[in-house]
């Protein structure tokens, strides 16, 4: 595919994950500060709290100035209500970071992250064989999110005690058994995307971050956690029909689509 045709492929899958949230939603200010998109069922299960609080413009949970420790006690209160009505999905017991006007104010469960709308960060690795075809990994059928469908080789959301480079080596040995001398010939770490999509049980607002990746020939990719069915590789034309075909993840599709249109794997080469 010409280049022309991949960029508005990419354009128009980065449009397609643009989406306003349901109606009935509402802002939510967490102590007093700008934290994400409230969905309206969970409006409904928090609203008898002594914490909650709303008027015409937002949704409020806890007061100005709150200590942190104080605040996270307050979200475990939160997301065990929100399960406790039927609102979360694939409970972790795995603490994400808040976030709130650009700064990080508090932890809370990651299944609570979509039904009060909070930013979250996936980080993903692109990994390329050094004649430059693509590694991929099919999501195995167990998958809570897009069971079988073909994903970059290493995907995952940065937990509250990651950086984004501890997240991409947690997620590299844990989704291809990969080490972290393995995944050291690659680019640094971009935000390429802010994804906004309506999901059943509420909002994804989530930074897309990329590295690529030259995997050694010696590396030997397998699977440690059990959510990954098999990993293979692709030549770059198959890796845009897979898209074109809509077996590839959209995320996916979005971050895979952005290393073959820009130069990222060849100057990674270069070196």
């Amino acid at each position: 595919m010409k280049l022309d045709k991949m960029q508005a492929l990419y354009q128009q899958l980065s449009q397609g994950v643009q989406e306003v949230p349901v109606s009935g939603s509402r802002p939510l200010i967490i102590a007093g500060k700008i934290a994400g998109f409230i969905h309206p069922a969970a409006i409904s299960a928090l609203q008898s709290k002594s914490y909650f609080k709303q008027d015409e413009l937002a949704v409020y949970l806890a007061e100005l100035g709150m200590p942190r420790s104080e605040l996270n006690e307050l979200l475990v209160d939160v997301a065990y209500c929100l399960r406790d009505a039927g609102l979360t999905r694939a409970w972790r017991d795995e603490l994400l970071n808040v976030y709130a006007e650009g700064a990080v104010i508090a932890q809370i469960e990651r299944a609570a992250m979509r039904p009060l709308g909070l930013l979250t960060q996936a980080i993903h690795l692109n990994g390329w064989t050094p004649e430059g075809d693509i590694y991929l990994q099919l999501r195995a059928a167990t998958k809570a999110f897009d069971p079988n469908r073909w994903d970059t080789l290493v995907g995952g959301l940065l937990n509250a005690e990651d950086s984004p480079a501890e997240g991409l080596v947690r997620e590299a040995q844990e989704e291809a058994g990969l080490a972290a001398a393995e995944i050291k010939q690659r680019t640094p770490i971009r935000t390429i995307l802010r994804m906004r999509r309506r999901l059943p049980e509420g909002y994804q607002l989530e930074d897309i971050l990329v590295s690529d990746c030259i995997i050694p020939p010696d590396a030997s990719l397998e699977n440690q956690d059990g959510e990954v069915e098999r990993i293979e590789t692709f030549k770059p034309s198959d890796v845009i029909q897979m898209i074109e075909d809509e077996v590839i993840t959209i995320e996916a599709a979005i971050v895979l689509l952005d290393s073959l249109i820009n130069p990222h794997i060849q100057r990674l080469v270069q070196q």
